[in-house]
């Protein structure tokens, strides 16, 4: 099992960022163009609740489309939710997404639990691929957040 961790402090209220950070519809802004995100399945509503199911394509690597589900396992209104692949490249993906309030705005922080198929290879594509595409991804989103809110 692997594990990623992100942090960034924005300016902004718990609502606003609760507000933005649960509506799948933002996930496009927050994803590099190039992994082309597309969400293919009907949402309903702007806000996220248990058991919701997100199904979407994106192209992580070499341009190849993968379909991926996830599922909101858990929601605390406010503070975080974590959701989890159904469908998808990984063996366990888990990504909580939380919330703090802090002197001048919020402490968003994001924990990625995740297993690539493959068992030695996978571990190898971890090294030398997936973590620094994982890495890649979140510093786009924090540069696009900065922009969006700062």
């Amino acid at each position: 099992m692997h594990q990623f961790k992100a942090e960034q402090i924005l300016p902004i209220s718990k609502e606003k960022a609760w507000d933005f950070f649960s509506s799948p519809k933002n996930l496009s802004l927050i994803t590099p163009p190039e992994m082309d995100f597309k969400i293919i399945s009907e949402l309903i509503g702007d806000d996220i609740f248990e058991g919701m199911k997100i199904d979407y394509t994106v192209r992580p690597i070499l341009g190849i489309a993968v379909h991926w589900q996830t599922e909101i396992c858990e929601v605390n209104n406010q503070n975080y939710f974590v959701d989890k692949q159904s469908k998808g490249p990984y063996n366990i993906w888990e990504h909580r997404h939380t919330f703090t309030e802090v002197n001048g705005g919020i402490l968003m922080q994001d924990v990625v639990n995740y297993k690539l198929p493959f068992g030695i290879v996978g571990r190898i594509l971890n090294t030398i691929v997936v973590k620094r595409k994982i890495n890649i991804i979140f510093e786009y989103r924090k540069k696009v957040l900065n922009t969006l809110f700062n």
